[in-house]
C-alpha cells in the first residue's frame, strides 16, 4: 500500500481553491461589465462550456488564456488573484462588489443628469468622513 502524503493532499486542495477562486472572479468581473457567459467566451475564443468551466474552477486556466481574460475584462491578471491571501474574507468581497454594482446599475438608469451629479456629489462628501 502506498503510504498517504497529508502534505500533498492538502497541496491538491489548495490548487483547487486557487481554481474555483480565480473562475469566481472572473464571473464577477464579466457580471460587472454586463457580459453574457457566451459573450465572453466568443471574446476569448473558447465555447460556452468552457468558459462555463473556468468560472466554476472545473477546468483550470492556462497563464495564456488568463493573460486573455484579463485582456477582455480589462484587468490587470492580478485582479483575479485579490483578495486570495486572506486579507479579506471572500464573502466580504463578495457583498461588497455585489453592493457596488448594484449601485452603478441603479446610477446609470437615472434620466436627470443634476440627480446623477447630487448623488455623485453626496457619495464624495460621504466617502470623505
Amino acid at each position: 500500500m502506498v503510504p498517504f502524503d497529508e502534505d500533498l493532499n492538502q497541496t491538491v486542495n489548495q490548487e483547487v481553491d486557487v481554481d474555483s477562486y480565480v473562475g469566481s472572479r472572473i464571473r464577477e468581473r464579466r457580471v460587472m461589465l454586463g457580459l453574457s457567459q457566451q459573450q465572453m467566451a466568443n471574446l476569448i475564443g473558447v465555447t460556452y462550456q468552457q468558459a462555463h468551466k473556468y468560472e466554476r474552477g472545473i477546468n483550470r486556466i492556462s497563464a495564456g488564456r488568463l493573460f486573455e481574460i484579463a485582456r477582455v475584462l480589462r484587468v490587470p491578471v492580478s485582479y483575479f488573484f485579490d483578495g486570495l491571501d486572506g486579507n479579506s474574507t471572500e464573502e466580504d468581497l463578495t457583498v461588497r462588489q455585489r453592493m457596488c454594482l448594484e449601485l452603478a446599475r441603479n446610477f446609470t438608469q437615472i434620466p436627470n443628469e443634476r440627480h446623477r451629479e447630487a448623488l455623485s456629489q453626496l457619495a464624495r462628501v460621504l466617502a470623505a468622513k
